[in-house]
């Protein structure tokens, strides 16, 4: 006598869907992650081989036999010192100035009714569907006019107009979620508008203030074309150009150990900065993200 199977019930039928479904998912982000750090990888690995090893047929993943000296000749290379410097006088000059504006500017817009708010937000939002490499060519001819160009003074005016309309949306949803029932209710306890702008408006808003400002640094940081474009002189280049002068103008080949060094110590104060502070970058992008 044969026994015919049940079908299963419907209940167990969709969770073995939604199990299948969860490792497809999984197997999907685990690919993406894969695909998305190997090349950082790469370059992390191969600033510690030998020069065989990185010109060899044969790849090598995890390297066999170790070395600094990549390292050393990228820190050692000409250039390398003052151009970090140049870019520590800009990245902070960036930080300060684009925080404190945007900060004022989201204060304005999300506390305050005045005529032109609406397309002012508008505005600030449409800026950022411009393409950075369209705006080159007009900032060159602009800031040439106000003999800017090859000033670090013009890269920080620069960048500034670049990073801060981000800044001001991300700012003005997040100081527009605070209640404002909680400045209210300090004033009747008796302090001033100042006073409870200081003790509570200010401190509520500081993961903003933190997420904004490692936005600001990593733009900041990593923008390449601007800073080409308008400096010429080599003491004043800043990190990215030096790092673009291994592949540019050498008559001897690309020194791939030495240029994947002085790449991972470009890229390194970014990681640190973004490991240090990533929750509250998730945290304030989320709040600033709420349509007010």
């Amino acid at each position: 006598m044969s026994v015919q199977a049940h079908p299963a019930p419907p209940r167990r039928r969709r969770r073995r869907k939604r199990t299948l479904q969860r490792i497809g998912l999984n197997a999907l982000g685990l690919f993406v992650f894969v695909v998305m750090t190997f090349p950082v990888y790469w370059m992390v690995s191969t600033s510690f081989k030998q020069g065989g090893d990185i010109l060899s047929f044969t790849p090598q993943f995890i390297p066999t036999n170790p070395t600094l000296d990549n390292f050393r000749d990228a820190i050692n290379r000409e250039l390398f010192w003052s151009s970090v410097r140049n870019s520590l006088i800009v990245v902070l000059a960036v930080v300060v100035v684009s925080v404190v504006l945007a900060f004022l500017a989201a204060l304005a817009l999300a506390k305050f009714r005045f005529h032109g708010r609406s397309a002012f937000v508008v505005v600030v939002f449409g800026v950022q569907m411009v393409p950075l490499a369209a705006l080159v060519i007009p900032l060159f001819i602009t800031f040439s006019a106000i003999h800017q160009v090859d000033k670090l003074s013009g890269i920080v005016i620069a960048y500034v107009a670049l990073v801060l309309p981000f800044c001001i949306w991300t700012l003005r949803g997040f100081i527009g979620g605070i209640p404002k029932e909680l400045e209210e209710a300090a004033m009747v306890d008796g302090s001033t508008r100042l006073g409870a702008f200081v003790r509570i408006l200010l401190p509520l808003v500081g993961p903003g203030l933190v997420a904004t400002s490692i936005f600001a640094f990593i733009q900041a940081w990593n923008e390449y074309i601007i800073a080409y474009v308008m400096l010429s002189s080599a003491d004043k280049q800043t990190l990215t150009i030096w790092l673009a002068n291994f592949t540019t103008g050498t008559t001897r080949g690309v020194d791939w150990g030495t240029l994947m060094a002085a790449a991972t110590l470009t890229a390194l104060p970014v990681v640190l900065f973004f490991v240090l502070v990533h929750r509250r970058i998730a945290f304030g992008l989320t709040a600033g993200a709420v349509k007010q």
